[in-house]
């Protein structure tokens, strides 16, 4: 794909646009949420667990794209599952059920990261797919707009900590299934080849792994996720007990720097390479938990928009760049299933352990209800610096050159 017309390129930005808005309008506040409705330590850990466990789906709902369906059609029926849930669980208050009910959400939201992906870069040229990812940067910041216009003078209501956010979400993946049809047509390329058990779960993407360079780039996103996580899944609960107001707000200005930061990752692809573009993503999260560790260590609130305004360093230098690669390692018949990999790996299975390690993390410092975070940044703050040296040692840059 070597061109694109406006038309193609401006509908593609629009389903970004939604397919991230949806989203960060109510999981940036999840965990507050949790803890407003007083979810104990064991179900806040499952419940914020929905988004790896659905990447489990990917896999499985991406080979149906790559072999039986067009990507956008499967694409509108998973965002109309989604509006379907996240009103379901807006009206739950049992964390047994509000679990299950996201849980079926998430199965339905998490394939769309990587069907968006194979979307656009089947219709718009893969070493500029920045710039239509840009635009599910600005989603995920427009995603505060809800709590801001909720918190103006006309309303007065505060709505970061409450279900509201989880209505807002099935309304704009409402309207995101609606875009979606009028997407162009992205036909499966592995249409009418033969299958085996293997391409039936999805899991074709997984030959890549013979090729130890892939399984190296493969290992450190998994063990990255681990200090990602932390800040992902669990930022508004710290930002909340260090007195902030508008978390979702607060928390979406690393999303708006991200969004100047995104449209520079094809020309560090291009000046860099792959991999000195993924260590300047990987440094930025090191970055991120020495300043969380130095903001509380020294009562410096200063160094907390530090962390949060390097989002978008790790987010478009590591993970974008990731997504590129992996784009330019595979076959075009496996291209969607080399996505669901990246996303059952990293926000699956890493995400998971993340979850669930952040969260034993910060009970195991915890006392009386009162967390001591300088602990808890600093053992991220070291394991993220190890990963920038591991990836920097062991991962060669061998993707095809981007011009």
């Amino acid at each position: 794909m070597a061109t694109a017309s406006t038309s193609v390129r401006i509908r593609l930005s629009g389903m970004m646009f939604l397919q991230y808005l949806m989203y960060a309008v109510w999981w940036v506040p999840l965990a507050a949420y949790l803890k407003n409705i007083e979810v104990s330590a064991t179900y806040q850990a499952w419940i914020l667990s929905v988004m790896p466990l659905g990447c489990l789906a990917s896999p499985l709902i991406c080979m149906v794209a790559d072999r039986h369906f067009p990507s956008q059609k499967v694409l509108t029926a998973l965002n109309l599952g989604c509006a379907l849930f996240f009103f379901l669980g807006a009206q739950q208050t049992s964390p047994q059920w509000l679990f299950v009910i996201l849980l079926l959400g998430m199965c339905c939201y998490m394939p769309t990261w990587s069907l968006t992906a194979a979307i656009a870069m089947a219709n718009y040229p893969p070493e500029k797919f920045p710039q239509i990812r840009v635009f599910g940067s600005i989603g995920w910041v427009a995603s505060s707009v809800f709590s801001l216009v909720a918190a103006s003078s006309i309303f007065s209501q505060v709505i970061d900590g409450t279900a509201i956010p989880l209505y807002c979400g099935a309304g704009t993946a409402l309207v995101a299934a609606l875009l979606n049809l009028t997407l162009p047509d992205t036909p499966p390329p592995a249409k009418g080849k033969e299958s085996s058990l293997v391409d039936a779960l999805g899991l074709r993407a997984l030959t890549l792994l013979k090729d130890r360079n892939f399984a190296i780039f493969i290992l450190i996103s998994l063990l990255t996720m681990i200090p990602f996580t932390l800040y992902f899944s669990l930022g508004s609960q710290f930002f909340e007990s260090q007195g902030f107001r508008q978390v979702t707000a607060t928390m979406n200005l690393g999303q708006f720097v991200e969004i100047f930061l995104m449209v520079l990752v094809p020309l560090a692809l291009t000046r860099w390479g792959v991999k000195w573009t993924m260590i300047a993503g990987l440094g930025a999260l090191a970055v991120r938990y020495f300043a969380l560790w130095g903001g509380v260590a020294m009562d410096q609130v200063g160094l907390y928009y530090v962390a949060i305004l390097v989002h978008g360093l790790i987010f478009g230098f590591f993970f974008v760049g990731g997504q590129v690669y992996a784009d330019r390692k595979a076959p075009p018949e496996i291209r969607a299933q080399a996505q669901g990999l990246i996303v059952l790996i990293c926000f699956g299975i890493g995400m998971l352990l993340g979850t669930f390690g952040s969260v034993e993390l910060i009970d195991r410092y915890t006392t009386d209800g009162v967390c001591d975070w300088k602990p808890v940044f600093a053992i991220m703050a070291f394991a993220s610096a190890a990963l920038v040296v591991a990836l920097f040692a062991f991962y060669r840059d061998d993707a095809k050159p981007v011009t």
